[in-house]
């Protein structure tokens, strides 16, 4: 429903949500899998015998939990969503050194089915605040969202462009900044949501619209975030350092 919502039907269109868990779902004209089952493949909604659609969905349990986690145990008492957006954007890319796995709700199906739970992994009594807490709460769970979409890239799935409705995680800028600079994907944001995606489905099960075409030409583009080129390599050395803990 999401990915309809946000009219991905065609092969290398990507749809995101982020909310408790995350998804990433991206379209395959190719019969593929993945042999170990960190992503699993459906038919899509439009898939056919003589057009192949297969919907690759990457599901992280492990999203805005933590996040919530964050604002109910770390965040200042009283503190708004906006307001942790802001405080954390205080904090430098990569947070000056700290590194979160965001896997603190229960098994990965992209690490194995490992429940490996979350770790905090850097913290300097020093030099570290509640700010770069916040930063490297979204850091991880943007990371977490990037090693699921190398593993979708390596069956054929080229990420270059997210289409996510404008909720939850994808509401705070330094969610989609970080997204969009560790991929190298551009973020669409859309008034949309799986409720939509259901009602346009059945209308144009039943003909009400001839084609997706047709049912989505009304959907609203709100938001278009790009790649910012110079801090790419700032982003690329946070994440390997995420990955490395992963690895342990």
């Amino acid at each position: 429903n999401n990915a309809l919502s946000l009219n991905v039907f065609n092969p290398g269109e990507i749809a995101s949500t982020a909310g408790t868990s995350g998804v990433v779902y991206g379209v395959n004209g190719e019969v593929n899998y993945d042999p170990k089952s960190h992503v699993n493949t459906f038919a899509h909604v439009n898939h056919a015998a003589g057009q192949t659609r297969l919907g690759v969905l990457l599901c992280i349990n492990g999203t805005g939990i933590l996040n919530s986690w964050v604002k109910r145990t770390v965040a200042p008492e009283g503190i708004s969503y906006n307001d942790m957006n802001q405080l954390a954007a205080q904090a430098p890319i990569g947070s000056a050194g700290i590194s979160i796995l965001p896997f603190g709700n229960g098994a990965e199906r992209m690490l194995e089915n490992k429940e490996i739970g979350c770790s905090i992994h850097g913290i300097n009594f020093n030099q570290h605040g509640k700010q770069h807490i916040i930063r490297a709460a979204q850091e991880g769970i943007v990371f977490s969202f990037k090693y699921g979409i190398d593993i979708m890239e390596q069956m054929g799935i080229p990420v270059q462009k997210i289409h996510a409705g404008k909720a939850n995680m994808f509401l705070s800028p330094l969610f989609r900044e970080t997204l969009a600079g560790v991929t190298g994907a551009v973020i669409e944001l859309y008034d949309t949501d799986g409720s939509v995606g259901a009602a346009k489905g059945a209308g144009i099960g039943v003909g009400i619209y001839k084609d997706n075409n047709e049912a989505f030409v009304t959907l609203e583009k709100l938001e278009v975030i790009e790649p910012k080129v110079a801090d790419r390599q700032a982003y690329a050395d946070a994440y390997a350092r995420w990955k490395h803990w992963v690895m342990c």
